[in-house]
This record gives C-alpha cells, structure tokens and sequence, in this order.
C-alpha cells in the first residue's frame, strides 16, 4: 500500500512540476543590435550599416584600397547580406540566426551528454558523438574528446599508483 501511495505522489509532483516551465521563443536579432569590427583601429559597425554601406566609405573604415574583384565580392556580399534582413531588421537567413544562437548560447558551455560519452564508452563514444547531427555537434564532440581524455588520466593514473 505504501508503494502505490509513493508512487502516486511522485507521479503527482511530475505532473505538476511540468506546468512550472513555459518555454518562450527568443526575440529575433535585429541587424542593428550586431556590431562588427572594422579597420586596424577595430571600430564597430552593425551589420544593418554595413548592408547599407558605400565602397568608399568601406575603403575609408579599413583604411586599405580594394581592388575591382574584391569590389565585386563586397558588394555580392552586401547584396546577400541585405536579402537575410526583414524590413524590421530581423534576420530572414536560418543559417545566421544558427550562428548568433550558438555564439550566444552553446559556444563554449558543458556539455554533459558529449562527456558521458567519451567518459564512459570512450573513442566508440567519440565517434558517435561525431554521427549525432543537430546544433550541438561541434560542442558534443569536443566535450566527447575531452571526456575521453579525463578517462585515460585517470586509467594512467590507477596504472601507476
């Protein structure tokens, strides 16, 4: 009896602890809030301004003269640069809004999963990590490593001692 009363109030906290979390979508990244450094004296500039921006004020930023193909290639790179922002100036380009999340977000943090990983299955667990695809690879797979890594300090570690 203490079992079934145990387990209907563990089912019960679950429940009830899954209404606590509401899950909000980001607010979009306006073209205007990204600044990019410029020039040897690296002033920024946002990208809304770069979209907009002249090839001779761009010459006068970076203090360095183009040539005609590096003319072409800016102006190529402005016009597909201006195509990925909405009127608003929010982003339109998945691949952008990808990058900016994972500059923002899951750069450089933990990742338990990559760890456990290479921890516990090693250079297999590696190598999975490399067959899992999604946003998180590049994370995954580095946490993989170095999970593999922190399992043969520790096996070296029990050999010597």
């Amino acid at each position: 009896m203490r079992r079934i009363l145990l387990l209907c109030v563990a089912v019960g906290l679950a429940v009830a602890s899954f209404g606590a979390f509401t899950l909000t979508k980001p607010a979009p990244v306006k073209a205007s809030e990204i600044y990019l450094p410029l020039g040897k004296t690296g002033e920024l500039i946002s990208l809304m301004d770069l979209s907009r921006m002249k090839i001779k004020e761009y010459q006068e930023l970076t203090g360095k003269k183009m040539k005609l193909f590096e003319k072409i290639g800016f102006k190529a790179a402005q016009k597909q640069l201006r195509n990925s922002i909405n009127r608003d100036g929010t982003f339109n380009s998945k691949k952008m809004e990808r990058y900016l999340k994972k500059s923002n977000m899951i750069g450089e943090g933990f990742h338990i999963g990559g760890f456990a990983l290479g921890f516990l299955l090693g250079l297999i667990g590696v190598l999975i990590a490399y067959l899992i695809n999604d946003d998180l690879k590049s994370t995954r797979v580095k946490w993989a490593w170095i999970g593999l890594a922190a399992w043969i300090v520790i096996l070296l570690l029990i050999l010597v001692v």
